[in-house]
């Protein structure tokens, strides 16, 4: 299985601090031995180059090392510290790593816009129907938002030749076992160009589970294609394993597309999401909930939080905590004396316990809390942890639940503006901290007391996070 982010570690086991336990000699054997094999195999460290444990300033181990960290949008130090090395060990491609989103060095494309492919084995980890469709899916994804097409031969030599292989395969790439480098690709080009190859020392899946070969293929035909690795973690051609759950092309893959074969033939041009930029000043939240303290901001498919060990607010997908929880949620609060957190999308809710979704889940938000059929979904919602009192924010009128007694108070709904005075008549999201509930409309963000009904500071959406202009 994927391995779990520090973070997500973190969260499950309530630790207070990014630091390893002691680390023993054998521990630090094998970081070293982790960080010089990385740097070797994606950032062009030449294996004659001094060990990870000697190096200074100068060195070209903390140079690639800055780079890599630059990379990924961590804390440049030129050091293999915890953080980095986290990035280190998770699943990825086998392709080296490129400065930001740009084309494949060279530039090198197909000239003929009719390729054609060839599946020479299969993995027994799956049917041959389940393969076949996870590859043409792959290719119909890239061919949708280009002018490529795309066509499957069963025999003699295709332009893309796929095949699952282990360890030493001759093409001067070996895979490493189970775990690590999952597969790789070539550029554009005669021979073995174009061609892709999957690690079959992996458990192929076509689920969440070990590795999605969909996702996989999908992002190593990016590379067949020309295009190389993405900073943009939201981005298909993002180097590192992560499956959110659906397999899509972001605005930045589209882009690389269609800089190297131009426009897809569509009479509407395709349009990928993109991922959310935390210091921007219009950026918005879906939902926003306390968990064990922490604050989680959610977008889209991804959280944001504030974390010192990141330049910025740290962002991931949602998957990554909780891969059974759908992606675009609606409303998230904490009843914290039950460690429980509850997310909501249209009108069914799940409750998940550290990265567990609950057993039962998901409900329906009819029965559980006794909303009439006419609520489709909810906007934001709050528990008040002095009182056990949580309230539901739908349109431009509020609900009260009493978590105690199990039902909604007499008296609700009302509207917004009778409770809570001043915030406007709507509500994306909402949290309690420190006794104040903070209200998000927009790009606006309200620190509200709720005792004595005022307003008490108005600030951008995202001023939680580490941003020097907002």
């Amino acid at each position: 299985m994927p391995r779990l982010p520090l973070l997500l570690l973190l969260l499950l086991w309530g630790v207070g601090s990014h630091s390893f336990p002691a680390a023993t000699s054998e521990t630090q054997e094998q970081d070293v031995e982790t960080v010089q094999k990385y740097l070797e195999n994606y950032y062009n460290l030449k294996s004659d180059a001094k060990q990870v444990e000697r190096q200074r300033n100068n060195d070209p181990v903390v140079e690639k090392l800055k780079q890599m960290q630059k990379f990924f949008g961590l804390k440049v130090t030129g050091k293999p510290d915890a953080e980095t090395l986290n990035v280190m060990k998770q699943p990825r491609c086998g392709v080296p790593d490129m400065a930001q989103f740009v084309l494949t060095q060279g530039s090198p494309r197909w000239e003929d816009t009719h390729l054609t492919y060839r599946i020479e084995n299969y993995t027994p980890d799956l049917s041959r129907a389940a393969v076949d469709h996870a590859i043409e899916k792959a290719f119909q994804l890239w061919s949708s938002v280009s002018p490529l097409s795309f066509t499957k031969v069963s025999e003699g030599q295709a332009d893309i030749m796929i095949s699952f292989v282990r360890g030493d395969h001759r093409d001067n790439s070996p895979f490493d076992g189970s775990g690590g480098n999952l597969a790789h690709a070539f550029q554009p080009g005669p021979h073995i160009g174009g061609d892709i190859h999957f690690d079959e020392d992996e458990r192929w899946t076509n689920n969440f589970r070990d590795y999605n070969l969909y996702r996989v293929a999908a992002h190593e035909l990016g590379h067949s294609l020309g295009i190389a690795h993405s900073t943009d973690i939201g981005a298909l051609m993002y180097p590192n394993y992560i499956f959110s759950g659906d397999v899509q092309l972001s605005q930045d893959d589209i882009s690389g597309i269609q800089a190297i074969y131009g426009p897809s033939q569509n009479p509407t041009q395709p349009i990928g999401p993109q991922t959310p930029q935390v210091c921007d000043s219009k950026l918005t939240f879906d939902a926003i909930t306390t968990i064990r303290g922490e604050l989680m901001f959610f977008k889209d498919r991804f959280y944001m939080r504030t974390n010192p060990f990141y330049p910025e607010a740290e962002l991931n997908f949602i998957s990554v905590f909780w891969p059974r929880l759908p992606n675009g949620l609606q409303a998230a609060y904490e009843v914290a004396d039950r460690d429980e957190v509850r997310f909501f999308k249209g009108n069914k809710y799940w409750a998940v316990k550290g990265q567990d979704v609950l057993y039962g889940y998901p409900k329906y938000i009819y029965r559980s809390f006794g909303f009439p059929r006419t609520v489709k979904n909810i906007d934001a919602a709050v528990s008040d942890e002095d009182t056990g009192k949580t309230y539901f924010f739908v349109a431009n009128k509020c609900w009260r639940y009493d978590e105690y007694k199990q039902s909604m108070d007499a008296g609700y709904p009302k509207m917004i503006a009778e409770d809570f005075p001043g915030i406007g008549s709507k509500v994306d999201a909402v949290f309690q901290k420190d006794g104040f509930f903070y209200f998000f409309h927009g790009t606006r963000q309200y620190k509200f007391d709720t005792k004595t009904k005022r307003i008490l500071t108005l600030q951008k959406a995202n001023s939680w996070f580490n941003c020097r202009k907002n």
